[in-house]
């Protein structure tokens, strides 16, 4: 942090940020390596907007950082046995240390890469680096507001509401992993040693609050229909505007309403309601304002769902559609053909490569039934849902055939060889061709949410032709409604609680994103109190989000990462019976169906929150590093 928050100093003007598929060239019309003064740099909105650019640079893209990504380390995923350096198997592990780089051999992580820079490589993005990096430049900018003489007010609030969502952005990031931080708002000089204390949760939330506010009211909702905007007509989908300041307002004051940072900071383990209703009042706006004729965001048609993450056959066009709120740009669209698209398959049978991410039995648990009800127990009966043990995967969830690969599933649709045929659909039952632990399925389970059916060596949907694009948002609209409804419902205590701002209650809020996948209403025996609300909350959260980055943060915040049964990890183990159906294979019949515990994790109390390096704790006193580490 010393190096990145300290002393880098200079940044040249310019430096080309590619958004969707084309370029920014209208405001980076100069040379990068122009030394000019202040006053020049600063002095229009052209300059300005240049060198407010590279802010853009500094967003890590965790899909694809690596040839091979983990970012999911809740209890929702496990990997195969084959290679151990990503930092989901050090979390299982209880070695936190792993994030740094300097315990990462091999470079493959998101958070923290010795190479980090704002260049066009995707290798080179990381969150530790360039968030300090993008911290310090937002500063600068900041600072440089009053050299921005040229420009008429519009611009100005454009610019200025960039820098102050980045500043904030950047310290998000951080605090919700780490802790309490010290709030870097002014440009700090070389010359003098730092002594700047870290803060409480509460006290870096709140100013990361005050940025986002300020920089929701001078955001527009979309560039397009500004007149700056309008020199970059259609090329403004990744700038940021109101809604994504909105959204991480009313994000960050959940994550400060939340039982975890809440204790850190009065040492409650109860949810802050004024937090809460902060959060659900940001949330509220946004919603609102994305319900109406004004906005170009609304929730994707389920047909349409897989957009949201990946596209294929449309030039590499960049996923996310009217629903990503939030995204960072991609550097080489084809980068996820080669690494991101074979990590979700078993190997040999169907693909290459030996690093698999799997999703555990007990997460597709929380894949209820397509009339909204939970699954109590995968091994029983239950006349209530309609689950049958003997046809596990009839009725279930729609997003649970959009996520996941079961047994019976045809993974191959084109020609095999006919050694290999008994490959062409996934058998995924105990001792199947799909299951080893090595290369394959771990867990009964494959998980296609984030690729095409395609995706294998046989129909080649993840060859260059194919032109399959992986990415990734940070935030999308189904987010938003689902925090919107916890806030509300946690700020009023109620489960029809809602915002000033919006007129929808938090259940109203569940049932939106329900509706949107044909899933039936939270049921009327969840309505009762809080506690209850709040579980069915939770498990609605766990499958619309599955396997996007947010689980291991929200076992965090609620403070249940420590506790069973969300140390556990599992596999489910069965057997087929009777008569294989290839036409529908719901319809097939298993026996002796059960979970077993593959791996289960011993976490105490510090791994709440991740180490700090070591390096900058040492730095001063009032740096202390987390308890525990």
């Amino acid at each position: 942090m010393k190096i990145y928050i300290k002393t880098i100093l200079k940044y040249s003007l310019v430096v080309c940020l590619f958004i969707t598929s084309t370029s920014c060239e209208d405001y980076l019309d100069k040379d990068p390596d122009t030394n000019i003064s202040a006053d020049e740099a600063f002095k229009n909105f052209t300059n300005f907007q240049g060198f407010t650019e590279e802010l853009y640079q500094c967003i890590p893209d965790f899909t694809n950082r690596y040839w091979t990504n983990s970012w999911n380390w809740g209890e929702d995923e496990i990997q195969s046995t084959a290679r151990d350096f990503h930092f989901g198997v050090k979390i299982d592990n209880g070695d936190f240390w792993g994030w740094q780089d300097e315990h990462d051999g091999w470079g493959a992580g998101w958070m923290n890469a010795s190479n980090a820079n704002t260049s066009n490589d995707r290798f080179s993005k990381d969150l530790w680096k360039n968030g300090w990096y993008g911290i310090r430049k937002a500063n600068i900018g900041l600072e440089n507001l009053d050299n921005l003489t040229e420009a008429t007010q519009e611009e100005r609030d454009l610019i200025k509401g960039q820098l102050l969502f980045f500043r904030a952005w950047f310290h998000f990031q951080f605090i919700q992993y780490f802790g309490g931080l010290p709030y870097i708002d002014t440009v700090l000089p070389s010359d003098e040693p730092l002594r700047l204390p870290r803060l409480s949760y509460h006290e870096c939330a709140d100013k990361i609050g005050q940025d986002l506010r300020l920089a929701a009211d001078l955001l527009p909702i979309n560039w397009d229909k500004t007149t700056a905007g309008k020199r970059t007509l259609g090329k403004n989908a990744l700038r940021i505007n109101k809604i994504m300041a909105l959204g991480y307002l009313g994000k960050n004051y959940l994550w400060a309403g939340s039982p975890l940072m809440n204790k850190e900071s009065t040492g409650s383990e109860s949810y802050n309601s004024n937090y809460c209703k902060k959060s659900a009042e940001a949330f509220g706006e946004l919603l609102t304002i994305a319900e109406s004729p004004e906005s170009q965001y609304a929730l994707l048609p389920f047909s349409e769902y897989s957009n949201n993450f990946f596209t294929t056959g449309s030039n590499w066009q960049m996923p996310g559609g009217t629903e990503a709120i939030f995204r960072g740009p991609y550097w080489g669209a084809n980068g996820s053909n080669w690494g991101t698209s074979k990590q979700f398959q078993p190997a040999p049978v169907i693909a290459d490569g030996d690093v698999k991410f799997l999703p555990t039995a007990n997460y597709v648990d929380y894949y209820g039934m397509e009339n909204g009800l939970p699954i109590k127990d995968i091994t029983m009966a239950d006349p209530e849902s309609g689950y049958d043990p003997a046809y596990p995967w009839k009725g279930r969830d729609p997003r649970f055939y959009n996520d996941i690969v079961y047994d019976g599933v045809k993974c191959v649709q084109g020609s095999m060889p006919s050694t290999v045929s008994q490959d062409r659909y996934a058998n995924l039952y105990t001792g199947g061709s799909y299951r080893n632990i090595s290369t394959g399925s771990r867990t009964g389970y494959l998980l296609y949410k984030f690729i095409p059916i395609t995706a294998n060596k046989y129909d080649l949907g993840y060859d260059w032709g194919a032109n399959l694009n992986i990415h990734l948002p940070w935030m999308r609209l189904a987010d938003v409604y689902i925090m919107y409804a916890e806030a509300a419902a946690q700020a009023s205590n109620s489960p029809t609680g809602k915002a000033i701002s919006y007129s929808r209650t938090a259940v109203d809020a569940i049932n939106v994103v329900r509706d949107r996948a044909g899933v039936g209403h939270v049921a009327n025996k969840f309505l009762g109190s809080i506690d209850v609300f709040m579980d069915e909350l939770r498990r609605e959260r766990a499958v619309e989000l599955a396997f996007e980055r947010h689980r291991f943060n929200d076992l965090r915040r609620w403070l249940l990462l420590t506790k069973s049964p969300y140390t556990l990890k599992k596999s489910i183990e069965f057997d087929r019976v009777g008569e294989f159906n290839t036409e529908d294979p719901t319809l097939n019949r298993v026996a002796n169906i059960q979970e077993e515990i593959i791996l289960e994790r011993n976490f105490s109390d510090k791994h709440y929150w991740l180490p700090l390096k070591n390096v900058d704790v040492n730095m001063y006193l009032e740096f202390p590093q987390n308890p525990g580490w």
